[in-house]
């Protein structure tokens, strides 16, 4: 069996990740707190991923916020501006765009305008070559 990984911390270091635990807003730092301090106690990181937080975590994860804990302090924990998965869609970015200052905003053409439904289809019957009124689906020819 693999030994168990030693963690040396001071006394302010402690009591820093013992404050960040109970007392954080980010849920996210309380549980890398405990997780440190965790194996800090003598616990090993194997057990603690497992099962000494409230969701298993890989034991990688844990030993990478320990490193990053040692070597950088607590502000390393922290969740860096930029991360995560980006939005495929975003109502912010339709406001965004539709708040444009007329010099740079672009009219769109007549023919791509926003048009309604029926205008819709009223247009593409006309590239067809067929009246949206006609065909053996519309309900005035059956």
């Amino acid at each position: 069996m693999a030994k168990a990984r030693s963690i040396e911390l001071s006394e302010a270091q402690q009591q820093e990740l013992e404050r960040t635990r109970d007392h954080h807003p980010k849920s996210y730092m309380r549980v890398k707190a405990a997780a440190i301090l965790k194996v800090w106690a003598g616990k090993a990181i194997r057990q603690v991923a497992a099962q000494g937080l409230l969701k298993p975590v890989h034991e990688e994860t844990v030993r990478d916020w320990i490193t990053r804990y040692l070597h950088e302090g607590l502000s390393a924990l922290l969740v860096q501006q930029g991360r995560g998965r980006k939005p495929a869609f975003s109502p912010c970015s339709r406001q965004h765009r539709n708040r444009r200052s007329p010099s740079t905003s672009h009219p769109l053409p007549q023919s791509t305008a926003l048009r309604s439904p029926a205008q819709e289809l009223t247009a593409l019957g006309g590239a067809c070559g067929s009246s949206v009124d006609e065909g053996p689906l519309h309900p005035r020819s059956l």
